[in-house]
């Protein structure tokens, strides 16, 4: 009984038959789930062949339906995931009775580019890295560290900013582990003293994704960090940055101009690649000419020409950028102004009418500019050269589900310049969340605005404080202003506001 009409856009969860092997099914791509409340085998024309030999042998009929191509890779993914999450399950068990002779097979591994999730290979140790790949992606992990220590290792992801332990490993398997990961980084398996730096990429549910890595020796041995990279077609739209409003109307009317500077500054892990990246997607033009310089390039995009900085070769910022400017760019976007050749290099493009983007690691907009002048930037060029300074910030935001009010100590109102009985709230930790008691992170930011009143204030002071006592009483929302909105709003705890500088005045 086939219903040879797709069905279309069907949301279905998977079943397992009694009697039947989830794995031969997988193999033959007929896949099984619940239709109006009945059992149905489910194939899509891409594998009617091997879907029907198989069906046709089967102890019991189930009801057919053929599935339109989205709906069938949905279920087909969800089938993968849970045999992946089984595997990991497994290997917590296979790991510790693990013998020496693994070691040997190690480097007859090739690396394989095959999909994470469909691959067969038996080998415990290839199967426990495809998981961790797979669970650092489900939980929006944005790095895997492996550390070892004397008798035993484990393996902690970064999420949201903070590391949170996933699992503790045998100190054998962390070995397995490293050579595993050096494998398919194209990295030298033998050399276990200097450190090395590599990449690779993965494949899961049909996403490709690109994994920078690093391995370092340490006294008990080497430790692995690998960063998970976003492809382009991930980067958040300049208005999902989660910025206010009336910021990001300010941020896209800088951005229509032809010619400056745009800087976004704040401490490392504040998102700044991101929103470079975002405000590259919304000037991005067929007419335009974009090139970037990075150190890594972390979001890979098929519009831009992007160089990677190899300071061996002498390929610096500044040399990149001296080289760029013969190409005849229309907008310049550089990783990060680290030096004074860079700066000024970044001011001339600017008044020779590039628009230019870049980073800082500063703390405040008003910190930047005197950071600039630091670095031998003369106060005049600052102010025909700049268009804006964003200083952001990510900032945990409180899950619903279980967040709870919290006392404020008596203290704590003071120094923050808090309301005695002010209404705030805690982290607590739910299965919402993860047990962190957050639920992911928004940014907040300060944006200076290059004005008539900022340009006359710099012809007498570049001094931070006298920029922004200025800037304020001009209304600029400064960072600790948004943390405290925040605060009493219940969006965010008061931990994490200390954290991301509540009482920075």
């Amino acid at each position: 009984m086939l219903n040879l009409e797709p069905l279309h856009n069907l949301k279905l969860e998977v079943s397992e038959v009694e009697g039947l092997s989830s794995e031969l099914c997988l193999k033959n791509y007929l896949l099984f789930s619940e239709l109006d409340g009945e059992v149905c085998a489910f194939m899509c024309e891409r594998y009617l062949v091997e879907a029907s030999n198989y069906y046709t042998k089967l102890p019991q009929k189930y009801p057919l339906h053929i599935l339109d191509e989205d709906s069938y890779d949905r279920l087909y993914n969800r089938f993968l995931e849970l045999r992946t999450d089984r595997t990991m399950e497994s290997m917590q068990e296979e790991s510790e009775n693990k013998s020496d002779d693994e070691e040997l097979s190690l480097t007859d591994f090739l690396r394989t580019s095959s999909d994470i999730l469909t691959s067969e290979e038996s080998a415990p140790i290839i199967k426990f890295v495809n998981a961790l790949f797979y669970q650092a992606i489900k939980k929006r992990a944005s790095d895997i560290h492996i550390e070892v220590q004397e008798k035993r290792g484990e393996v902690r992801f970064r999420i949201d900013g903070m590391l949170i332990k996933n699992a503790d490993l045998d100190k054998k398997v962390v070995n397995l582990i490293v050579s595993r990961i050096k494998v398919i980084s194209n990295l030298d398996i033998s050399e276990k003293r200097i450190p090395q730096d590599g990449r690779t990429q993965i494949k899961i549910a049909g996403e490709t994704l690109d994994v920078r890595v690093s391995i370092l020796p340490t006294f008990y041995g080497e430790r692995v960090v690998m960063r998970l990279l976003m492809q382009s077609s991930q980067i958040p739209h300049i208005n999902e940055l989660g910025f206010n409003n009336s910021l990001i109307g300010d941020v896209k009317k800088l951005l229509r101009s032809s010619h400056g500077i745009i800087l976004v500054t704040g401490p490392t892990g504040s998102g700044k690649t991101t929103s470079l990246h975002s405000f590259l997607r919304e000037v991005e033009a067929p007419e335009l000419n974009l090139i970037t310089v990075e150190d890594p390039v972390e979001y890979k995009s098929d519009n831009i020409s992007q160089i990677q900085v190899n300071e061996k070769v002498g390929l610096t910022f500044a040399a990149a950028l001296r080289s760029i400017l013969r190409q005849d760019p229309d907008v310049i976007m550089i990783g990060e102004i680290r030096d004074e050749e860079t700066a000024s290099i970044a001011v001339r493009a600017a008044l020779t009418g590039h628009l230019v983007f870049s980073t800082l690691h500063t703390n405040s907009a008003a910190a930047t500019i005197s950071r600039l002048t630091d670095m031998g930037v003369e106060p005049f060029l600052i102010s025909s050269s700049l268009l804006g300074i964003l200083a952001q910030r990510l900032v945990r935001v409180l899950c619903d589900a279980c967040k709870e009010e919290d006392i404020l100590a008596e203290e704590f109102a003071e120094d923050y310049k808090l309301q005695k009985d002010a209404k705030i709230y805690k982290a607590c930790g739910c299965k919402a969340c993860n047990y962190s008691g957050y639920a992911g992170r928004r940014s907040i930011g300060e944006l200076l605005v290059m004005s008539d009143k900022v340009r006359d204030l710099l012809k007498t002071t570049t001094d931070e404080h006298s920029i922004k006592t200025a800037l304020e009483a001009d209304g600029l929302k400064t960072i600790a202003t948004q943390l405290h909105a925040m605060l009493l709003d219940g969006e965010t705890s008061l931990d994490e506001a200390i954290r991301i500088g509540l009482g920075h005045e």
